[in-house]
């Protein structure tokens, strides 16, 4: 389907995008007793969950994730989807039902298991952070919002019902650096298709800067948002391959003194520590909160070549921090090389755990959050 057809094809279904959202629309978001409130979200801790980050390793999730993650006292974890996974390569359009019943059973383990299910697109049509670019430019052009409004009207339709104490929908993994607008743009276009079929359902935007900036832009949609816990980079992912320049780093210390070249040659030296963490990735989001925001970390953790502990140094700060705000959390990854199960770390005495290498003091850690 080309481009002219395929937004001819939805505009029937796209009644309104125009008008905004109004005051009425928002009223009508207005969360029933007992579910969580898009000005102030639960403090939901856990982690993100890749069986479907993308489609080349697409599967299905595991009962078992969810069992023990209730059983260590955690009650969220994050799906971050490639809507690649459920669609037909040569149509947008087309949906495939098997893979879309196995985001069904993630729901329902979340049910069983008391855990909170926030949806997420990691990949869609248009955008994704990670590599290959998206033959269409979410930001830019009709086709690709468009697409992705039918991607989540469909998710709306397919869990309305299910209440927002359970299911939540996280719109886009970490936007680039856009201007404020074109970013309001594309939010407001998907939540109006979202509403269109479940008015209630939760729903959160991440930061722009890939999800460190809050967008006051969106203070008045009736949704909450979701920052990262990345900060800095050279402690978080330190010689991490997919980081162009992380293996040229110096080994990290907590706190840190990073050491950045100029354009000019010259270096500049910038100290990171437990305060400037408080002043640059804590303050402008706790401005937002003062707006009625509810704001959490979608994402954070440190990657297994930064020594264990410097790793768990810098992670107390951060926990310490996001509970002085009263913000919840989903940890990347639960297995895997940010995890608490199987993260290869060189300097780590694992317990044997159920058949994994369990990082015991990471996981002591976060459970005394």
């Amino acid at each position: 389907m080309n481009r002219r057809a395929f937004v001819a094809a939805v505009a029937v279904g796209a009644v309104g995008v125009c008008r905004g959202v109004d005051a009425e629309e928002a009223a009508a978001t207005a969360p029933s007793a007992g579910e969580p409130s898009p000005s102030k979200l639960p403090r939901w801790r856990g982690f993100n969950l890749l069986e479907k980050f993308n489609d080349r390793h697409s599967g299905a999730f595991h009962e078992a994730d969810f069992e023990l993650l209730s059983e260590w006292g955690f009650n969220l974890v994050r799906l971050p989807m490639s809507y690649r996974c459920w669609t037909d390569p040569s149509d947008w359009l087309k949906l495939r039902e098997g893979p879309l019943k196995e985001v069904d059973q993630a729901v329902e383990f979340g049910r069983r298991h008391g855990i909170h299910v926030n949806l997420n697109l990691h990949r869609a049509p248009g955008y994704c952070v990670n590599p290959p670019e998206e033959p269409a430019d979410l930001w830019k052009e009709d086709s690709a919002l468009e697409a992705c409004a039918f991607h989540w009207a469909h998710l709306a339709r397919r869990y309305k019902g299910v209440p927002s104490s359970r299911v939540s929908f996280d719109l886009l993994n970490e936007p680039k650096d856009l201007e404020e607008p074109v970013y309001a743009r594309v939010v407001r276009r998907l939540v109006q298709a979202i509403r269109a079929e479940d008015p209630g359902r939760l729903i959160i935007a991440d930061g722009l800067k890939w999800g460190t900036a809050p967008v006051a832009a969106l203070a008045d949609l009736g949704i909450a948002q979701s920052t990262r816990g990345y900060s800095p980079s050279q402690v978080s992912h330190y010689r991490a391959s997919w980081v162009e320049g992380a293996d040229q780093w110096a080994q990290p210390t907590w706190p840190i003194t990073v050491v950045r070249k100029e354009e000019d040659g010259t270096e500049k030296r910038e100290f990171w520590d437990k305060d400037r963490l408080r002043r640059e990735r804590i303050e402008p989001w706790r401005q937002l909160q003062a707006k009625g925001v509810g704001v959490h970390v979608g994402e954070w953790g440190c990657h297994n070549r930064t020594p264990h502990d410097v790793a768990l140094a810098w992670m107390k700060d951060q926990l310490d921090l996001w509970n002085e705000a009263g913000w919840g959390w989903a940890l990347w990854n639960l297995r895997g090389s940010f995890g608490v199960l199987d993260s290869d770390r060189a300097d780590v005495t694992y317990d044997m755990f159920r058949g994994r290498r369990l990082d015991r003091a990471m996981l002591e850690l976060l459970r005394a959050s």
